[in-house]
């Protein structure tokens, strides 16, 4: 097995030219054999053979014809071959390097290209983009160490301007709190189990300047390092589905002022402690996940909440703003009164569900009420916005006809984007074409999945005609078990083979029905919308049968 750790900046394993290039070990097997200009081995074994890093980034260059890369990913692949995937070690092995500029474990070679882009943009501008470059590849894998930029957004847009301490007890690097923390914000305080990310977030604060921070390593919960700090503005993105956070040694801690939350209830363990670290006057703002709002385990400790007058909001976000899933949040807003006379009377309840999360995140008017807190106090304490936020009504006549000529437009221009398809050269079955198993081609490197997607890494290889041909009858067969069970493996599917000018053209087609049948689920999409208006605008009367149309026919 080939050797993960890193090596040398000066030579690269397979597996860290595969990280490198964003394809396969088999890929690379298979460049090996297919190419006779590919860098022979400098040294290590025959089993795990070394190559010249320099070599194999003047020949990958060479492969992508002249499509070079920008210094930065330059820079961001050697790192992923110098670190593999430890990239949170890489980060602050630069970012020690641009602090100290000496005494760094960061390689000689590596050092070369970060002074190179340091000049041409700053250390603090060039760290950042790093940062984003790593929040953005730890998203794609579903992880949950940091905050995704949509939610440090909808944060900072209903955080509003921000004066006095900000904390974040589990502030991961450091975005969240550093987003929130405006210009008027005296001073920043985090905390963070991972001591690598604990590390990254000092570093970033210190190249960025401007505020005093404190960041600490360790369990929030369980160790938390800050037990007298009391904040103008709490934030937080705690961990998900959490249950062993410490109940039984925490069962009696004073931040339960609210209740002792219950085993299956870590978010709201964490709202607690968020709230206990609020001061008087000032705010919490944490995102948890829908079930918070009226699992039953929790409805002691919400009607507390609420009875106290210490909930101000509730805004259910749209999808896609986490990172490790992909169901909406809710950010909750609570504030600690200075006096009785500053306690909540009603909860503002904020639906945005249904908005896009690039979006604008100010509510139109059917997204927002406001509930009274006797309103609130049912058997359920059900706190889900979308209980009590009644969407605004649609104007029916005008929506409908739209939607009825938008309709007719793309009814038309449906039937043109189904091909022509003339008759073909078999009977109807993939068995008459001479077959190669797609196993083989994964094996051989010449195809890899993508997000589920798979994709063609050679030139004599459509990837539209590989895809076509994995959707067919026969395939769909071979992954399908005798319960009717879908089974997405790849390997047992084969594909005709076919000269590459004969793969274009069934690429072609296929790329075509895929337009059609997109096509086709928005025509369905604006179908099920203007029936679904015709028949409640007929039912409350904002719409009427057509009586012109009476007889026609």
């Amino acid at each position: 097995m080939e050797d993960e750790e890193s090596v040398s900046a000066a030579f690269v394993t397979a597996a860290q030219i595969a990280r490198l290039a964003g394809v396969t070990r088999a890929a690379v097997a298979n460049w090996r054999r297919r190419h006779d200009n590919f860098p022979a081995p400098v040294g290590g074994t025959a089993a795990g053979p070394l190559f010249s890093l320099e070599e194999v980034e003047t020949w990958l260059a060479g492969q992508r014809k002249g499509r070079g890369v920008s210094p930065e990913v330059a820079l961001w692949q050697a790192l992923r071959a110098a670190y593999g995937d430890d990239m949170t070690t890489a980060l602050v092995d630069v970012g020690g390097y641009l602090v100290h500029a000496e005494g760094n474990a960061l390689q000689d070679s590596l050092r070369e290209v970060v002074d190179q882009l340091a000049a041409e943009r700053t250390a603090p501008q060039l760290f950042e983009d790093l940062i984003n470059r790593f929040i953005a590849s730890v998203g794609r894998s579903g992880a949950q160490a940091v905050s995704s930029p949509r939610l440090v957004r909808a944060f900072t847009h209903f955080a509003g301007p921000v004066k006095g301490l900000v904390y974040d007890p589990a502030c991961g690097a450091g975005s969240l709190l550093f987003a929130v923390a405006g210009a008027e914000s005296s001073s920043r305080a985090g905390q963070e189990i991972s001591t690598g990310l604990v590390h990254l977030a000092r570093l970033r604060a210190r190249l960025a300047g401007g505020h005093e921070t404190r960041l600490e390593a360790g369990d929030s919960l369980r160790e938390d390092q800050h037990p007298g700090l009391r904040a103008q503005l709490v934030v937080c993105e705690p961990p998900l589905g959490q249950t062993d956070w410490g109940r039984e040694e925490l069962l009696i801690d004073s931040r339960w002022e609210l209740g002792a939350p219950p085993r299956a209830e870590g978010d709201l363990a964490w709202l607690q402690h968020c709230y206990s670290h609020t001061a008087p006057g000032g705010r919490t703002l944490i995102a948890l996940t829908p079930s918070a709002a009226y699992r039953r385990s929790g409805r002691r400790i919400r009607t507390e909440l609420v009875r106290r007058g210490a909930l101000a909001s509730i805004v259910a976000l749209p999808a896609g703003l986490a990172t490790s899933h992909n169901q909406p949040l809710l950010l909750w807003e609570l504030r600690r009164p200075s006096t009785t006379d500053e306690a909540v009377r009603s909860v503002r309840m904020v639906d945005l569900t249904e908005n896009d999360p690039d979006g604008p995140l100010e509510p139109a008017a059917g997204q927002v009420t406001h509930v009274p807190l006797i309103d609130l106090l049912r058997e359920d304490v059900d706190l889900s916005p979308s209980a009590y936020v009644t969407a605004a009504q649609p104007d029916y006549p005008a929506e409908y006809l739209a939607l009825r000529a938008e309709l007719e437009q793309q009814l038309c221009e449906l039937a043109e984007l189904l091909p022509s398809l003339p008759p073909g050269p078999g009977t109807g079955s993939l068995d008459d074409f001479p077959a190669v198993g797609v196993g083989d081609l994964i094996q051989a490197g010449l195809v890899h999945t993508e997000e589920n997607e798979a994709v063609s890494t050679s030139d004599q290889l459509d990837t539209d005609y590989l895809r076509g041909f994995l959707r067919s009858a026969g395939n769909t067969r071979r992954n399908t078990s005798t319960t009717g069970t879908h089974r997405a493996d790849l390997r047992g599917t084969h594909l005709p083979q076919m000269d590459i000018e004969q793969q274009r053209r069934y690429g072609a087609a296929f790329r075509n029905l895929g337009k059609f049948e997109r096509r086709l689920k928005d025509v369905a999409r604006m179908g099920d919308r203007a029936a679904h208006l015709a028949y409640d605008g007929l039912t409350n009367g904002a719409l009427a049968p057509d009586v012109t149309r009476e007889g026609a026919e």
